[in-house]
């Protein structure tokens, strides 16, 4: 059944509101971050995909080269991110996270989840099996056209 389209626009607005209220209560349950979500994500690319060149981990992030620049300047005076040369080509860099850098996501995601875990504890067993449901779809929402 198609919702007329006031209908479908509420609903649009309920998930956004539910998305962007549970990350930032997830993101203000992580203690002692004093970074912003740009750097963050930057720092969770790098892992993720590194090392990286600065203009590989700038299209992966859709920012402009002199914006991750000034990102990556903090996350290297946090010692979060290191710089080294490139084996392929010794004019360029390689990003890559170092310890104390992967030591801080997995603590923020330890943190996160423990705060999402206990919400979900909460929940009936038929809400918890919608939710895992749901999951699949959400997921398809990541995908861009």
């Amino acid at each position: 059944m198609t919702l007329p389209p006031d209908a479908q626009a509420a609903e649009v607005t309920r998930l956004r509101l539910v998305i962007a209220r549970l990350y930032r209560q997830m993101s203000q349950a992580s203690s002692g971050q004093d970074l912003t979500f740009s750097q963050l994500s930057a720092l969770a690319r790098t892992e993720e995909h590194g090392p990286l060149r600065l203009g590989a981990l700038a299209a992966r992030e859709s920012v402009a080269a002199p914006s991750m620049t000034r990102t990556l300047a903090v996350l290297t005076r946090k010692g979060l991110v290191a710089k080294q040369r490139d084996p392929k080509d010794r004019r360029s860099h390689l990003v890559t996270v170092t310890p104390e850098g992967r030591a801080l996501l997995a603590r923020l995601r330890r943190q996160r989840s423990e705060l999402l875990a206990g919400r979900i504890a909460r929940l009936t067993d038929e809400q918890r099996e919608t939710l895992r449901s749901a999951v699949g779809v959400l997921e398809l929402l990541l995908d861009r056209p």
